[in-house]
């Protein structure tokens, strides 16, 4: 491991201001991304600031809804009551990351920032944009098993890893972010970059800017009628080969809200906006059901060896909707 300074943050601005400063300079959390590729030899930090140790703490807003601090651990953070209560599809989702020692130490915004990746990205014999720009990518045209349906391009075709990133993006929530010049709030569905050619950039972030809390807002019907369902090679330690969140509220047999997340299939966690659209206002069927990831699917580049996610997503995505439906009508399929 190359050598690096270590500080740890009293406060947010003292964090942002150290690292701001210094273009070497990175945030640390719990480390269960960062440390390995620190170990690996695959980046280089002059001073890494430790800001794990800030208040996590999670809120009830005045007008609804929660307010999670950065710093809070995931596995703190699956078993809070007013998750437990209000957000079935957040729980679920961080159940599914990781083993129990690393959710253990995964923070919140830590979870979220992890770099989207594949094999190759590890390999540091390997070509790869996301670590060096303009070098290209190793994965096109062979080992791409668990690569991108939507969203990837020729310079990257890798998958984003967080199943909670799946979950957020469903619940409609908000991160606030705090940098140098003051403090703004990105919605999570606009936090993840794709790659373009620009791989290297996984988020709309910019340097010396801090993650300091995560905010849902009020539970409606379908976010307490909601779940996540992860399809994975192994039951622990695997990310994603495909995963759908997913939130339904169904009047009198039809669709009335409808919120979709996609995960394995994308640079990115990827709203479904284009299966939404079909499943609302429809009959809370299969054959919807299907229509929906149909159209969400409609323009997947499908390469030969992950070809298999096409099924995959249709049958998971279709299951997942037949049970809420059923949940709250007893029947949801033909």
């Amino acid at each position: 491991m190359i050598p690096f300074a270590y500080s740890r943050a009293t406060d947010a601005p003292a964090a942002v201001a150290a690292v701001a400063a210094d273009p070497g300079a990175a945030f640390l959390g719990g480390g269960t991304d960062l440390v390995d590729r620190l170990r690996l030899g695959l980046v280089e930090h002059a001073l890494l600031v430790d800001v794990s140790r800030l208040p996590a703490t999670v809120e009830a807003l005045p007008g609804g809804g929660l307010r999670i601090g950065a710093a809070v651990r995931t596995t703190d953070l699956a078993v809070h009551p007013l998750l437990l209560a209000h957000y079935p599809v957040l729980v679920e989702a961080l159940l599914s990351g990781a083993s129990s020692p690393q959710r253990a130490l995964a923070t919140t915004a830590g979870n979220l920032l992890q770099r989207t990746r594949c094999v190759h990205f590890l390999d540091a014999s390997a070509p790869c944009g996301k670590r060096e720009p303009g070098s290209g990518c190793s994965a096109v045209g062979r080992h791409d098993r668990h690569h991108a349906l939507l969203g990837a391009s020729e310079h990257c075709t890798a998958t984003h890893p967080s199943d909670l990133a799946v979950a957020l993006v469903v619940l409609d929530a908000v991160v606030v972010v705090l940098g140098p010049e003051g403090e703004r709030r990105v919605p999570v569905v606009a936090l993840h970059r794709l790659p373009g050619a620009h791989p290297e950039r996984d988020s709309v972030l910019a340097h010396g800017e801090l993650v300091t809390h995560v905010e849902l807002p009020p539970a409606d019907a379908a976010a307490r009628c909601s779940t996540y369902r992860k399809v994975h090679d192994r039951s622990a330690q695997a990310f994603s080969l495909v995963s759908v969140a997913a939130a339904l509220e169904v009047t009198a047999g039809t669709v009335t809200a409808v919120r979709i997340g996609l995960g394995g299939v994308a640079p990115k966690p990827w709203r479904a906006t284009l299966a939404e659209s079909v499943a609302l206002g429809a009959p809370a069927t299969d054959s919807t059901f299907r229509a929906a990831a149909a159209a969400e699917l409609a323009h997947a580049h499908v390469r030969a060896g992950s070809r298999y996610k096409i099924p995959m997503v249709t049958g998971t995505l279709v299951t997942v909707l037949r049970e809420l439906a059923r949940k709250q009508t007893g029947t949801g399929a033909e």
